[in-house]
């Protein structure tokens, strides 16, 4: 008798003879770039450095695409795009120490967004594996323990022998629900060595699903057919599962208004006469939100910005659906189920029988939208509504956008029409600057058919001017807009509100046009009355382009603080 565990894939023999002839000159580093292509990787991020060296002449000898930009940091900003576009683990190569921990703060943003990464870095070599002090050039008495609270899981290699398979199960971990940022470090000695090992030519890996258990899809199927007043937040795991089309076929059939949270823009169309758009952070909509009798929330934690700052309080039955178990019922409780957001979705399609309706969703939706938009009318902030209006009209409805923390982000975050899912993307996951230029980079990379839009600040665009020089050099079709307002100014708004004066908010910066032309990237300083005819030109040019906004811009007035 045959089961089905006891099947095992045969080699060919075209398998078995390159691997009894290995060609010559292969390393430890040929062993990393064979096994992921056999994993389907085509595009690889990085930068070079001493211990990593292995790894980088090893892609002289594969068909891996490298785009190398200037900071490790920016370059993990551009695979986590890489990944959230493609749904690919992008792979992110590093070097040891400073080089490493300088990708944190982008591995960070990563997890947050459920973003797969597959970074992996070199480590000083075996002999210094172990906390020892030896004295090796960047060395770390526990390099690993410094991404074990960040990244979703460590892999560390002391032998040729384990890189697949160590690749492999990382490879694996960043794609399985969550997904996110995976970390695989690799000692220079096992890169630089010459390997005995045949061609990795395998590489079929299977990430884990995540179904809902069906007794607590049954309770939840239920309830939502009895409610009277269901509403439903969409939070980015709608987005992250591909789940948008099953989740507006649920919200038509329950006749539920949808909200999404800024993570999950894009997963409900904005238009929808169900549609509460993203209007979070607006007591109107908290209001409504708490008087559902039934409220479904779909890959949310319910956090910090998604709970209008912690000041939502639901009255009635809360089903949360969340694939991270940490974020389950961790802010409300519920009926909480532990799934992937797609599949979770269907069982719903398939179990919701009959359920009430109420024929005044759409209507109610409408009266929200309208006090609403009264509020942000009664505080005279015309020019913020233009600009966005500005970037919406210039940018085409299917090209990705990419925000930096900035006051427009902000804006956008509850204002702006993402115009289809997986389109906008910001860096509030984790909430760092200088997101947004070298992430447009890694979209641009993963589909050079769109235009790319990145928009910062002149605060955030400090952080990223260095990757001029990479979109110049790849010639990635990437606009950035800059928003130069003279320093860091949400923090100038936020300081001056709670003591009276801003301090250290105010900032020397560059002409920034001059400076992108330096690097042979067209540049323009643009006007609120020409930013749509300029920005539209720039994005229609191929290319890199920078367009330049003087101005400053001021927040809404926030509902959470009273």
């Amino acid at each position: 008798m045959t089961h089905d565990h006891d099947l095992v894939l045969r080699p060919t023999a075209a398998q078995t003879e390159a691997a009894l002839n290995p060609p010559p000159g292969r390393n430890g580093g040929d062993l990393v770039v064979e096994t992921l292509a056999g994993l389907g990787a085509t595009t690889v991020f990085g930068l070079p450095g001493q211990h990593a060296l292995g790894m980088f002449d090893a892609l002289r000898r594969s068909d891996l695409r490298y785009v190398g930009l200037r900071v490790e940091n920016n370059a993990g900003f551009a695979a986590d795009a890489y990944g959230r576009i493609t749904g690919e683990a992008a792979p992110l190569l590093l070097s040891t120490g400073p080089g490493a921990l300088t990708s944190l703060a982008a591995l960070q943003e990563a997890r947050a967004a459920s973003a797969p990464v597959l970074a992996i870095s070199s480590q000083v070599p075996t002999a210094g594996l172990g906390g020892g002090r030896h004295g090796y050039l960047h060395e770390l008495p526990d390099q690993a323990a410094s991404f074990r609270g960040v990244v979703k899981s460590v892999h560390t290699v002391r032998t040729q022998s384990q890189i697949p398979s160590a690749i492999a199960e990382a490879w694996t971990s960043a794609l399985t629900v969550p997904h996110g940022p995976v970390w695989v470090e690799i000692p220079q000695d096992v890169l630089l060595a010459p390997t005995p090992i045949p061609v990795v030519t395998g590489g079929d890996t299977f990430p884990e699903e995540l179904p809902p258990r069906p007794e607590l899809t049954a309770v939840a199927a239920d309830l939502l057919a009895r409610a009277e007043r269901p509403a439903i937040i969409a939070g980015g795991g709608v987005v992250r599962a591909d789940a948008s089309k099953k989740l507006r076929q649920l919200a038509e059939r329950l006749r539920a208004p949808v909200v999404t949270t800024f993570g999950g823009k894009g997963a409900f169309p904005w238009t929808h006469p169900l549609s509460l758009q993203s209007w979070l952070e607006d007591r109107h909509t908290t209001d409504f939100l708490e008087d559902a009798d039934v409220l479904l929330v779909i890959g949310s934690g319910l956090g910090e910005l998604s709970s209008n700052y912690h000041t939502f309080k639901p009255r009635g039955r809360v089903i949360q659906i969340e694939a991270d178990l940490g974020k389950l019922e961790s802010n409300h409780p519920a009926l909480g189920i532990h799934a992937d957001a797609r599949l979770a979705l269907q069982a719903l399609l398939e179990t919701v029988e009959e359920p009430r309706t109420d024929p005044t969703a759409p209507e109610r939706v409408r009266e929200v939208l309208d006090r609403v938009r009264a509020r942000i009318a009664s505080q005279e902030l015309t020019l913020e509504q233009d600009v966005l209006a500005a970037v919406r009209k210039a940018l085409p409805s299917r090209a990705p956008s990419f925000w930096d923390m900035t006051i427009l982000a902000y804006w956008a975050w509850s204002a702006f029409d993402p115009g289809a899912p997986n389109t906008m993307h910001s860096a509030q996951g984790a909430g760092g600057l200088g997101y947004a230029f070298p992430a447009a980079l890694g979209a641009a990379a993963a589909d050079p058919t769109q235009p790319v839009l990145a928009v910062s600040g002149d605060g955030g665009a400090l952080y990223s001017v260095a990757e001029l020089a990479t979109a110049r050099q790849y010639d990635l079709n990437v606009t950035w807009l800059i928003v130069d307002d003279g320093g860091y100014g949400i923090l100038r708004e936020y300081m001056t509100d709670a003591f009276g004066e801003p301090t250290a908010t105010e900032l020397t910066r560059p002409d920034y046009v001059a400076l992108a032309e330096s690097f042979g990237v067209p540049g323009v300083r643009t006007s609120p009355e020409t930013l749509a005819a300029d920005l539209a030109k720039a994005l229609a040019a191929p290319g890199p382009s920078v367009v330049v906004l003087p101005a400053v811009l001021r927040m809404f007035a926030p509902t959470h603080s009273g």
